[in-house]
């Protein structure tokens, strides 16, 4: 079967299912896009990858990751190997002393752990079929209201604070370990930033 690379192209509030998150995933060469709902845990977990923030202590996949490392286990890749009843399987193709080992996973935590590797995440073209939109628009980021990250939860209109409040709102949140909203006021200043 032939493998098909992915990105992440976008991690937002899931509207279809309230509560949840969407993290949607791009063929690298490709106009195909996989959406996938997954929890506000794993949401959280890989947008804090994503931003490269350091938490107070480590969360569950920094904490496996961590001990990957301290055994010499490198993650070589993740794979979405299957879709049933509309669930997604993934595996952790690891490496050790030479010799290669598969891990099965949810496709959450997989993804989770994908980002704090840089590892590439690989499917199969059948699930692509199965489960995969095709974007009309090639410069189109999301797929519908679905995946916008200015959904997500814990966006206040953050364009209206001061430089200062947003370091100090942002030293708040990350104190109290909310990392989404995090992500967002890291977000607005990284624009505010660009546009200067």
């Amino acid at each position: 079967m032939k493998r098909i690379e992915l990105d992440i192209v976008a991690l937002s509030h899931s509207v279809t299912q309230s509560h949840n998150y969407a993290v949607v995933l791009g063929e690298r060469r490709g106009q195909r896009r996989l959406p996938i709902v997954i929890g506000s845990f794993e949401a959280q977990a890989i947008a804090v990858a994503m931003e490269r923030m350091v938490p107070n202590r480590p969360l569950t996949h920094d904490l496996f990751k961590n001990t990957l490392d301290t055994f010499g286990i490198e993650l070589r890749e993740v794979v979405i190997n299957n879709l049933l009843d509309g669930i997604f399987y993934a595996r952790l193709v690891c490496v050790k002393n030479g010799e290669t080992f598969e891990i099965d996973s949810r496709t959450s935590d997989a993804i989770a752990m994908a980002v704090r590797f840089e590892c590439p995440i690989y499917t199969y073209d059948f699930i692509l079929e199965a489960a995969g939109v095709i974007l009309d628009d090639p410069d189109q980021e999301a797929v519908g209201a679905d995946v916008r990250t200015e959904d997500m939860p814990g966006n206040d209109k953050f364009e209206s604070f001061s430089m200062d409040a947003l370091h100090r709102r942002l030293q708040e949140v990350l104190e109290a370990e909310d990392y989404e909203t995090a992500a967002r006021i890291r977000d607005e200043l990284k624009r505010r930033e660009e546009k200067d």
